[in-house]
């Protein structure tokens, strides 16, 4: 598998984990990315609850990008609202997000990234393939169908959520296979 192509010569941002600090820069983004159905709405308390899940991009003190990893089952987790911020898209910010949040999944012992996106260039890049069943199996299935976590209930297709997904393709990535694997820039 070829590296991708969309690292720059130097992030035009630090990339850090969030703090509580972070949320409300985080919701902005959400924010402009929901009316194109990019990303789902989310409210405040769900983001404070979640933040020790994210990564931000931040420009001084401005958050200029965000995502999430979200595990799911003992060796699946999911990338969630990864979002950058109109005016430094195509900067490398989303790849330096994607690369710390695989990194982070490597760290927790996590073997498979899944997403669903309608950025499905982007994901390709950095090894992710479009499946159409779900990467778990049934006993796994049986127990996520306890999960509240509305983004599970998107993962396992849950009819109540389908008008959400639409248009979504479901990616998955091996970390072994992925080119970002170790979240290292390639040098």
């Amino acid at each position: 598998m070829g590296e991708p192509t969309d690292w720059p010569d130097e992030l035009p941002a630090e990339v850090r984990r969030a703090r509580v600090g972070d949320v409300a820069g985080i919701r902005m983004l959400v924010d402009a990315h929901v009316g194109d159905r990019r990303l789902l709405a989310k409210d405040m308390v769900t983001l404070y609850e979640d933040v020790q899940e994210f990564f931000v991009a931040v420009d001084g003190e401005r958050v200029v990008g965000c995502g999430a990893l979200h595990v799911l089952w003992e060796d699946l987790a999911e990338v969630r609202t990864l979002a950058v911020a109109e005016h430094v898209q195509g900067r490398g910010i989303g790849a330096g997000l994607l690369a710390r949040l695989m990194e982070q999944a490597h760290e927790l012992g996590v073997r498979r990234l899944f997403c669903l996106t309608f950025e499905t260039g982007f994901f390709a890049r950095h090894g992710f393939v479009p499946i159409d069943e779900l990467p778990v199996d049934p006993t796994a299935v049986a127990e996520l169908l306890r999960s509240s976590d509305e983004g599970v209930a998107e993962f396992l297709d849950l009819e109540r959520v389908r008008p959400n997904t639409l248009g979504n393709v479901r990616m998955l990535v091996t970390l072994t296979d992925a080119p970002l694997c170790t979240g290292n820039r390639p040098d």
